[in-house]
């Protein structure tokens, strides 16, 4: 499966007058900032488990601690699996998040993930594939897809953000389901990645701003 092209993305979505909108006010398509401290995909499933259900700034830190426990900060799924599920804690790991990225460990260690795989699968084959791991869903299989692996075709329909920002763009008086963004991304389907990114801009841009 082909990376995403940036400006043949861009150029795709710009002929929706709605998102050309917004690509004109935001500027170019950057994917690659947010997770520029990723390093392969054991570590990016990794951070995700991390980042579950908490603020970005602690779990931040814990990923920080987490990877302190490493040679040259890099855990690796073999390194992981051998880890003390206790000094996993100490690093500020619960102990559901401790047995997810153990099973994680394990799973690319016994071959049920195998990354060099992935450039042959389809994206609905990886996020099959991912989805076996305790703790990984949908969601984070999207997210890797879109920040990872650079898929150019991925409408994360789950992700609120998204929702919000075709609520705006699109000016829709409720929340839209997955039927309802399926409908309106078809001009760009295959360029959903890029409209993805857009849309979490507008519905960041709404969120209201903390005072000082």
């Amino acid at each position: 499966m082909r990376k995403i092209d940036f400006a043949e993305s861009i150029r795709a979505i710009r002929r929706d007058k709605k998102l050309a909108a917004v690509v004109k006010k935001h500027g170019p398509l950057d994917l690659t900032r947010y997770h520029s401290k990723q390093r392969g995909i054991f570590h990016a499933l990794l951070r995700s488990i991390v980042y579950q259900q908490i603020s970005g700034k602690a779990a931040a830190s814990i990923l920080a601690r987490v990877e302190m426990l490493y040679p040259k900060g890099k855990p690796t799924p073999q390194l992981v699996l051998k880890t003390l599920a206790g000094k996993l804690r100490t690093a500020g790991l619960s102990a559901q998040k401790v047995s997810y990225v153990k099973d994680l460990a394990k799973r690319f260690l016994d071959g049920t993930i195998d990354e060099k795989r992935f450039p042959a699968m389809t994206s609905a084959e990886i996020i099959e594939h991912l989805v076996q791991v305790k703790g990984i869903g949908v969601w984070t299989a999207h997210m890797l897809l879109i920040f990872t692996l650079y898929r150019p075709d991925i409408l994360p329909v789950g992700d609120l953000g998204i929702r919000k920002g075709f609520q705006l763009v699109y000016k829709l008086r409720t929340l839209p389901d997955a039927k309802k963004m399926e409908m309106l991304a078809r001009p760009w389907r295959s360029h959903a990645t890029a409209a993805s990114w857009y849309l979490w801009r507008v519905a960041d841009e709404a969120k209201p701003q903390k005072k000082a």
